[in-house]
C-alpha cells in the first residue's frame, strides 16, 4: 500500500463515512489473562465512544511507510489450510461473529505479544464501498467499482493516570484526583488484506508499530505468518556496512560524499511519486558506479547484498539516506553540515597531513560569537 491508499482507508473512519459492521476487544492483564471481552454493532455505540475509537483506528494507520507501516507479504504455505492467511480470512469472511474464532484470534496475540502490562485489544470488521473514478482521476460518489471488506486491529496499552490533584465543581473543592485505567493510542497493529491498486489485496497485510525499531518478530510469525522485515535502523546500518565493506581500506571522503549526494537526489526526483522509492541489489551497485566506486571494488558486492538484505530484498531509500544531516567525525572533532551544501567540506593535504576544509563565505560564528 502506498501513501494515498492508506489515507484512502483512514479517511473512513469518520462519522460521514464510517464503513465499519462490527467492534470485538479483549482486554488483557499484565500476567496474559483475558479479564473482559466486549462484542457489539459499532453503530450501537454512543457517538462520544465511537468518536475516541475513530481515533485510534487512524493512529493505526499513521506514520511513515516502510518505518511505522509496513507492507508484507504471505508466503505461499501461509494461503494453505492452517496458514495464517487462510486463518485471517475465515476470520474476515465470519464478520466478526464466530465466538471459537474470535477466542482463537486473542489466544494467538496474548501468547505472541510481547508486553509485560496491561493492553486492550480491538478488532474492528469494515465494508468499504470503492468509488470510482473517472479518467481525469475525479472520484464519482455513486459509482462503485468494488467492494474492499476488511478487519483492522489495534493493540492499545493500558495504563492507570497519573497522581494528583482535581478540582471537585460539586463541592467546590481540591481534592486527590482518581486514577483510573485509560486505554492509550495503539502501539501494534495490522490492516488485513490489504488495499492495492484501491482493491483488495488477500496476499498483503499492512503492519503497524509505533516504534520502528520494536517490530515484535514472534508477533509477526506467529499472528501474521509473515517474514520480519529489516527495521529501518537495521537497514540503515546494513547499508552503511555493505559500503564500507566495498570500499575497504581506500574509503574516499569523495566518494562518500557523492554517495550521500546521489541517494538524497534519487529521492528528490521520486517524491511525487506514490510508491516510496526502494532500492534492489541492482539500484546499489548502479547507485555507487555513479558515485565513483571503482568496478574491481565490486566484486563482492553482490554476496554480501544477498546475504544482509536478500537476493530479492530492497531497500527504503528514506530509511538509508540522511537526508536532515551530513556528520563527520574525527576522535575529537565533530563537524554537522547542511546536507545540501556538503560540497563546502572537502579534503586536502596541507604540509603532510590530510586535513578538512571548510569553505567560509559570509559569516563564521563560533559559541555564537561573530568572527569578523
Amino acid at each position: 500500500m502506498n501513501k494515498k491508499e492508506v489515507l484512502e482507508i483512514r479517511r473512513q473512519f469518520s462519522p460521514e463515512n464510517c464503513a465499519i459492521t462490527r467492534i470485538c476487544g479483549c482486554y488483557v492483564d499484565h500476567e496474559k489473562e483475558k479479564k473482559m471481552e466486549m462484542k457489539k454493532a459499532f453503530l450501537s455505540l454512543p457517538e462520544e465512544e465511537a468518536f475516541k475509537y475513530f481515533d485510534i483506528f487512524k493512529h493505526t494507520l499513521s506514520g511513515t511507510i516502510g518505518k511505522n507501516l509496513i507492507n508484507m507479504e504471505f508466503p505461499l504455505d501461509q494461503e494453505l489450510n492452517g496458514g495464517t492467511q487462510e486463518f485471517l480470512m475465515r476470520l474476515k469472511d465470519s464478520k466478526l461473529q464466530d465466538d471459537l474464532l474470535l477466542e482463537e484470534f486473542y489466544d494467538k496475540v496474548v501468547e505472541s505479544y510481547e508486553y509485560g502490562e496491561n493492553y486492550y485489544i480491538i478488532l474492528i470488521h469494515a465494508v468499504y464501498d470503492v468509488p470510482g473514478k473517472t479518467k481525469d482521476g475525479l472520484g464519482m460518489e455513486d459509482a462503485s467499482d468494488t467492494v474492499y471488506e476488511h478487519i483492522l486491529c489495534s493493540i492499545c496499552p493500558v495504563n492507570l493516570t497519573k497522581a494528583g490533584l482535581t478540582y471537585n465543581a460539586q463541592t467546590n473543592n481540591i481534592e486527590d484526583r482518581i486514577r483510573d485505567w485509560f486505554v492509550e493510542a495503539p502501539v501494534k497493529g495490522f490492516l488485513f488484506p490489504a488495499f492495492q491498486d484501491r482493491a483488495t489485496d488477500v496476499h498483503n497485510v499492512l503492519y503497524y508499530t509505533k516504534k520502528p525499531e520494536e517490530l515484535q518478530p514472534y508477533f509477526v510469525e506467529h499472528v501474521l505468518g509473515s517474514t520480519t522485515p529489516l527495521t529501518a535502523g537495521d537497514q540503515k546500518t546494513t547499508f552503511q556496512a555493505i559500503v564500507s565493506d566495498t570500499l575497504g581500506e581506500d574509503s574516499d571522503y569523495e566518494v562518500v560524499r557523492n554517495i550521500h549526494d546521489n541517494l538524497n537526489e534519487m529521492i528528490e526526483q521520486s517524491k511525487e511519486e506514490p510508491e516510496p522509492l526502494e532500492l534492489s541489489k541492482t539500484d546499489v551497485r548502479k547507485l555507487l558506479t555513479r558515485s565513483g566506486v571503482a568496478e574491481e571494488k565490486l566484486e563482492s558486492f553482490d554476496d554480501e547484498f544477498d546475504e544482509t538484505v536478500g537476493i530479492h530484498g530492497t531497500l527504503l531509500a528514506s530509511n538509508i539516506a540522511s537526508a536532515k544531516t551530513f556528520q563527520i567525525e574525527t576522535p575529537d572533532v565533530v563537524v554537522k553540515v547542511n546536507p545540501e551544501r556538503a560540497d563546502l567540506v572537502e579534503t586536502r593535504d596541507i604540509d603532510g597531513r590530510r586535513c578538512l576544509v571548510i569553505a567560509i563565505d559570509d559569516h563564521l560564528e563560533v559559541n555564537g560569537i561573530e568572527i569578523h
